[in-house]
């Protein structure tokens, strides 16, 4: 079966091709960033228009590579949520209506399961179950997931989630859009510990997380003053440390809790390489591993899209019977079901 996959949820159009026997043919990506740095954010308006562009020309590029014509896809997988509703009207419609008029079966996936599965996608994928940490501008979460679609909560943010923090850090000083990662670029110049900052709910005793007050904590710190920008990176460095360490204390907390030794991390703050390298030596230390996406498929992508929805496919998920445009843009990953469930 080859599904081609849809993602427009926020700010980046994404299109794949994946085929249940020979893996993934190819993928395509264009970032709306050059677009939405003007506004220091992303424009839900703006999202939606540049995704009517792009995607069809994106759908004819990606084929194109894959070698494939439209009338070689046997279904279609797209993000029906969650995310900016407009631009998730985008994708479903198209989706829907490619599907319709080839008289396939067009299956509404989950963003967050997207992300959870897209380890599976790398040479060296890991095995069921596993506690899955889903970092990302929207979401900041521990799952448990035994199989695809039997996934438990284990630990939300309460209210900021940790790329949102980094993003909202980043504004305040006065960094360039995105900010995420301008600021993990300017913490690799800096030194940790010259700067106090907390470490929100480290010891709270549950799994959930807080980051609105770590972003306060910074703002107490640019408005003092005595603050010198001069010392910016080494505040920096200890924002991202403050992070990373809760965000490691968590992760470690999920695995002994469910008594697991395999630990996923997906979603775009997962590309962070202080994260990367604290987890990677505290879960080994325990006699542990982290998987993680391939590099480009840490942020939002088709492929992923494509690949959840392959899965489903072949685990006898059917599409719904009804065509129709179908999005969610609140939808809580704990409210999927495995596929064998699933009514079509």
């Amino acid at each position: 079966m080859k599904v081609l996959g849809i993602e427009t949820s926020c700010d980046e159009t994404g299109v794949a091709i994946y085929d249940t026997d020979a893996g993934l043919l190819a993928h395509g990506l264009h970032s709306q960033i050059d677009l939405h740095a003007a506004y220091g954010g992303v424009v839900p308006e703006l999202a939606s228009r540049d995704h009517i562009r792009r995607l069809p020309l994106l759908i004819k590029q990606t084929l194109t590579e894959a070698g494939l014509g439209a009338g070689d896809v046997d279904a279609v997988a797209y993000t029906s949520g969650p995310g900016l509703a407009g631009a998730l009207l985008v994708g479903a419609s198209v989706a829907e209506s490619f599907a319709m008029a080839r008289g396939i079966p067009a299956l509404p996936v989950h963003h967050l399961e997207g992300h959870l599965l897209s380890p599976l996608l790398s040479a060296d994928p890991p095995a069921f179950p596993f506690v899955a940490l889903l970092v990302s501008g929207g979401h900041t979460q521990l799952m448990r997931v035994r199989g695809v679609g039997d996934y438990a909560l284990l630990g939300e943010s309460v209210d900021d989630a940790a790329g949102e923090a980094f993003d909202k850090t980043a504004k305040l000083l006065g960094l360039g859009y995105p900010g995420g990662p301008q600021l993990a670029k300017l913490a690799e110049q800096g030194v940790a510990g010259r700067f106090r900052l907390p470490r929100p709910m480290l010891h709270s005793g549950d799994l959930d997380f807080s980051f609105s007050g770590l972003k306060t904590a910074v703002l107490n710190v640019v408005s003092a003053s005595g603050w010198n920008p001069a010392d910016m990176a080494d505040l920096a460095a200890e924002f991202q440390k403050a992070v990373v360490d809760v965000l490691c204390a968590k992760a470690l907390a999920a695995l002994k809790k469910v008594g697991l030794k395999t630990l996923v991390v997906a979603g775009g703050v997962g590309a962070n390489l202080q994260l990367r390298a604290v987890l990677d030596e505290a879960v080994a230390r325990r006699g542990g591993r982290v998987y993680y996406p391939e590099p480009a498929l840490c942020t939002d992508n088709g492929a992923m899209i494509a690949f959840a929805g392959a899965l489903r496919f072949a685990a006898g998920e059917s599409a719904p019977e009804i065509s129709a445009v179908r999005i969610r843009p609140r939808w809580p990953l704990v409210d999927l079901r495995p596929p064998h469930s699933a009514v079509g």
